[in-house]
């Protein structure tokens, strides 16, 4: 029997590239609830997916791209 015998009429293989059969891959499809907060860097109000408990610095997304370290 041949790989080609064992594909569907479709064309499509039988399994996806993460090996599941059309399942999901366990993520929610919920709705994120955003917090407004203040960039500790800039100044200026975004929004963040997570409640900040004030022990660390919160910073906007151009804030915080500058701030990671870089992997080359």
């Amino acid at each position: 029997m041949s790989y080609r015998n064992n594909r569907s009429r479709s064309g499509n293989k039988p399994y996806n590239r993460s090996g599941n059969r059309g399942r999901s891959s366990g993520f929610s499809q919920r709705p994120v609830e955003l917090h407004k907060v203040t960039c500790s860097k800039c100044g200026e109000e975004t929004e963040v997916p997570f409640k900040p408990d004030g022990s660390r610095p919160v910073y906007c997304r151009e804030c915080y791209q500058q701030q990671r370290p870089r992997r080359y």
